[in-house]
């Protein structure tokens, strides 16, 4: 069995590979630095150190691969996000088209089933149309809102302040990555799935901006109150930042066109996941806004 894993240091391939490794399986990583693996991992992975956007690399790379996890590397700055998305996939679809492996677990994102009018997130649905013309076993997992997005907003966090681009009230599912990655393996290790099919990921329940704020509350024991942005507040910030037109349409339109979003895939047993937003707030944001506010200090 050999399993090709890229992004291998993200917060969703790197849980991939730990589980893969502890399975027996010695992984194929593709990777831009292998010095960014830890050196325990480095000596036991199969290490094809190259970039993403490189369609030859990807081909070479890939060769005696039977199953890819791939995880789009393309930053939502990019100056054409979506398009960027879907020309990095190219390789992929290429070998997959051919012949060359036979399976591939693609990380999407729940808005993907719009086909259009979401954003960067478009981009996503875009290489699952064109994987899904392949022939190949094709799964994608339609993943919801990160825990670790919070990370981008330490600074406005660390003064008490949590940023919001959606309705305050509404609830949408919100999911650890750790967890992602725990299905991601799963799915790779499993033989049994055929043909095309959808998994969605949605954490362990559904949370509105405002229920955030009462959590990180609680645990970061202060007050944290909720600013709502409207996506023209969001564009102007990001026009100001330097960013291209189609960059700012690609963020905004994640947030925008998914507000009323039913996720096409329901709740239930499979596509829940375990970790709550309070345990992962305790473990990972509270430490991190400590160093942040150190940091203000010095």
């Amino acid at each position: 069995m050999t399993i090709a894993v890229t992004t291998p240091t993200g917060h969703v391939g790197s849980r991939v590979v730990r589980l893969l490794l502890q399975a027996g399986v010695r992984p194929r990583v593709l990777v831009r630095d292998p010095a960014r693996l830890d050196a325990a991992t480095r000596e036991r992975v199969d290490v094809r150190r190259g970039d993403l956007t490189d369609a030859a690399f990807v081909r070479e790379a890939t060769v005696g691969v039977r199953t890819v996890f791939w995880v789009d590397p393309t930053p939502h700055s990019a100056d054409n996000p979506i398009e960027t998305s879907e020309k990095t996939a190219s390789g992929l679809v290429d070998v997959a088209r051919a012949g060359d492996i036979g399976r591939v677990v693609l990380l999407s994102s729940v808005g993907a089933e719009k086909r259009h009018g979401a954003g960067h997130i478009d981009g996503l649905a875009r290489i699952e149309e064109r994987l899904d013309a392949t022939g190949a076993d094709i799964l994608h997992l339609r993943c919801s809102y990160f825990f670790t997005n919070l990370m981008q907003d330490l600074d406005s966090l660390a003064q008490g302040v949590l940023i919001s681009p959606f309705p305050p009230d509404r609830p949408m599912p919100w999911v650890d990555p750790r967890d992602i990655g725990d299905v991601a393996a799963a799915r790779l290790l499993n033989d049994a799935w055929k043909g095309r099919v959808v998994q969605a990921v949605h954490g362990p329940e559904d949370l509105s901006f405002e229920q955030v704020a009462k959590i990180l509350t609680e645990v970061l024991d202060r007050p944290i109150e909720l600013k709502a942005v409207d996506p023209d507040d969001v564009r102007a910030a990001l026009r100001s930042a330097g960013l291209s037109p189609t960059a700012v349409e690609g963020i905004v339109g994640m947030s925008a066109g998914t507000r009323d979003l039913v996720p096409e895939q329901p709740r239930d047993v499979v596509t829940t996941t375990p970790t709550t937003l309070a345990s992962w707030a305790y473990t990972h944001l509270r430490p991190a806004l400590k160093t942040t506010n150190e940091k203000r200090l010095h």
